[in-house]
């Protein structure tokens, strides 16, 4: 995923969670990502992004039922963000930026990254307003996928 900070190189869990994997690689492929931001950024938690509207009330064009798991909420995994209920995922992402256990099992981990720690570290850094969006727009530049053995 190319972002307006750099790149994050992102691995996949489908043995955890199939149906989240193949939703992310599906809008990846697509396009839906392109040009969309990180709206929401909590330094020591996570940086939040993939929403259509761009203020994290937006869905994309299916939601997902939950695929809970044992994978621990650390810095670099991907989970998808959800609303109260936990079969609401559909196109917003998480990437983990500091250790929340409090939300272990609760969200649907996926994947996590194998570069760009980096990248979420200068993201987070933004200045932000009281609602956590950043003062300047954090993009998503474009999501590739590239499959390897």
């Amino acid at each position: 995923m190319n972002t307006s900070r750099g790149d994050l190189l992102m691995e996949f869990w489908p043995d955890v969670a199939p149906g989240h994997v193949r939703n992310f690689l599906d809008l990846s492929y697509s396009g839906f990502y392109d040009n969309l931001a990180f709206h929401r950024l909590i330094p020591g938690f996570m940086i939040q992004g993939g929403c259509p509207r761009g203020d994290g009330t937006g869905n994309g064009p299916r939601t997902l039922p939950a695929e809970f798991n044992s994978k621990k909420p650390l810095p670099g995994v991907l989970s998808m963000a959800r609303s109260t209920s936990p079969d609401s995922a559909s196109c917003q992402f998480f990437v983990m930026h500091g250790v929340a256990t409090h939300l272990d099992n609760q969200y649907s981990a996926f994947g996590e990254l194998v570069s760009g720690l980096d990248v979420v570290d200068a993201i987070v850094k933004t200045p932000r307003d009281g609602r956590d969006k950043p003062s300047t727009r954090q993009s998503i530049l474009k999501a590739t996928v590239i499959v390897t053995d």
